[in-house]
């Protein structure tokens, strides 16, 4: 018998958008800003959901719902369009539902009590154990060729599948919408103006390199004796684990069955880091960035270096939208790592309700937004020339897709092959999924992240911060593996 619903809507909700094409909250427990940070890379997060209608001739019915901006949808739009035309003879209507993150969140947590859900919808790879446990998704082995899904990145053949116990292992469940990953972006025109060499993509900053850079680029503009050009701007809920994931942090045992924070010396050291950086006034600071977050000074040249997901390349290359000369480099490395830049990747999956009337139909469908060689092309920007993702086929990515924008096709950051470089792995980049992806689910970190504002405020150490804050986590890390246990009996 299925668990009452509101007992584990975290657990279902949390895994949803942890690193996808779109922002990186999830429901308000984890998205909320009471810290000042942001919600995630995005300027169109308030845009209004549409729901658009599209008919054949046919009996079956399909209903897509999904969360995208704006430029996302427009994309994908086109290929539910060509999807239906294509099988009009046995489609009569697909509704194409698109809305905003936490307008998705509030109306799958509807659906799911109602037992009503869409036929095709996301989940995220933290979220999967917890979807087919609480018999919301169907398992997509007699519907998806196993040539198709060789094609695709090995992480995403991987974090959809589940045998009842572990993730990695058994049937899929869903099919990727991406595969993406957050690297640094730097503003070149701000560089040019104070006089200051571009980042080395094939050498990233130290700690102490990227301080100093940052102090030659935070700038009092007018003279007034206010700060209004900043060094860097982080968000702490997706722009703070770089830094530490680079002086080889790792919140969790090797089991991921208990929190280590209070006496983790790379935390304490990477932690101590980040947050001086806006006690030194690099950033800006809370109180700033409250009154106006990092992306949106970003967008106004405000700040040197911001975080750049894949999602946000068209974006940044919009000069209506960015009117700077930008390109990327690697986040900075710390003195306890292993010596490379690190980040984390992500990906959110396309994935067909256990409930769907037309299962076969929803597998096709999501087939064709997920591994279609034409979509492909056509969301990396290789037939259109716009980039809202990487394509999701790994020879396309590294052939057609890397010759285009070598060759000005898809406009790009000219260092594209730092995300390459986190994505393989190489000398100077890695690349890795969260621990949250790894647990039932993502609310053990919560804490963590969003009092980090009060060690930045001075409001308290970082010793004495993560002492606090250890038992608070494992209090919710318990609950998640309870939930697992629970739901899996």
């Amino acid at each position: 018998m299925k668990r009452k619903f509101m007992g584990i809507a975290m657990a279902t909700l949390m895994g949803i958008g942890a690193l996808t094409g779109c922002a990186t909250t999830t429901v308000e427990d984890e998205g909320g800003s009471s810290n000042g940070s942001e919600s995630g890379n995005t300027a169109e997060e308030k845009s209004e959901s549409s729901e658009t209608s599209l008919t054949g001739n046919g009996d079956k019915t399909l209903h897509v719902f999904l969360y995208m901006q704006e430029h996302e949808k427009k994309a994908y739009e086109e290929l539910v369009k060509k999807f239906v035309d294509e099988n009009k003879d046995e489609i009569k209507e697909v509704v194409f539902e698109i809305t905003t993150q936490d307008e998705y969140n509030q109306k799958m947590i509807a659906n799911m009590t109602a037992n009503d859900m869409p036929d095709v919808f996301y989940v995220g790879p933290s979220a999967v154990r917890s979807y087919v446990d609480n018999g919301y998704i169907m398992a997509l082995d007699d519907y998806i060729d196993k040539d198709t899904m060789n094609s695709v990145w090995g992480t995403t053949q991987e974090i959809y599948r589940y045998d009842g116990k572990n993730v990695g292992k058994g049937s899929l469940y869903a099919l990727p919408k991406d595969l993406s990953c957050f690297a640094f972006a730097y503003n070149k025109d701000l560089f040019d103006a104070a006089g200051v060499e571009y980042p080395n993509p094939e050498k990233p900053y130290t700690y102490d390199e990227f301080k100093e850079v940052c102090k030659k680029l935070t700038i009092d503009k007018n003279g007034d004796g206010e700060i209004d050009q900043w060094g860097v701007a982080n968000a702490d809920q997706f722009g703070m684990t770089p830094y530490l994931f680079s002086n080889g942090v790792k919140f969790l045992n090797d089991d991921m069955t208990k929190v280590n924070v209070a006496n983790n010396k790379q935390l304490k050291e990477a932690l101590t880091f980040y947050t001086d950086l806006t006690k030194d006034g690099l950033t800006p600071s809370v109180e700033q960035d409250t009154a106006l977050g990092g992306y949106q000074r970003w967008l106004d040249g405000q700040v040197a270096f911001y975080a750049c997901g894949t999602w946000d390349v068209a974006a940044f290359m919009d000069k209506s939208t960015f009117p700077y000369n930008w390109d990327l480099c690697g986040w900075p490395v710390g003195p306890s790592g292993d010596g490379k830049s690190h980040t984390w990747m992500g990906s959110v999956g396309y994935c067909v309700s256990a409930n769907s009337k037309n299962p076969e139909l929803a597998a096709k469908l999501i087939s064709k937004l997920s591994t279609d060689e034409e979509g492909q092309k056509a969301v990396s920007g290789i037939t259109t020339g716009n980039s809202i993702q990487l394509p999701n086929i790994t020879s396309l990515a590294y052939g057609e897709f890397k010759d285009s924008v070598k060759n000005g096709k898809v406009p790009y950051a000219s260092n594209v092959d730092v995300i390459f470089g986190y994505f393989d792995g190489n000398d100077h980049y890695k690349a890795s999924l969260q621990e949250t992806d790894y647990t039932y689910n993502a609310e053990w970190f919560t804490p963590f992240w969003s009092g980090v504002f009060n060690i930045k405020n001075g409001d308290i150490s970082v010793d004495d911060y993560l002492k606090q804050v250890e038992p608070t986590m494992q209090e919710a890390l318990d609950e998640a593996i309870e939930l697992q246990n629970s739901a899996t009996k």
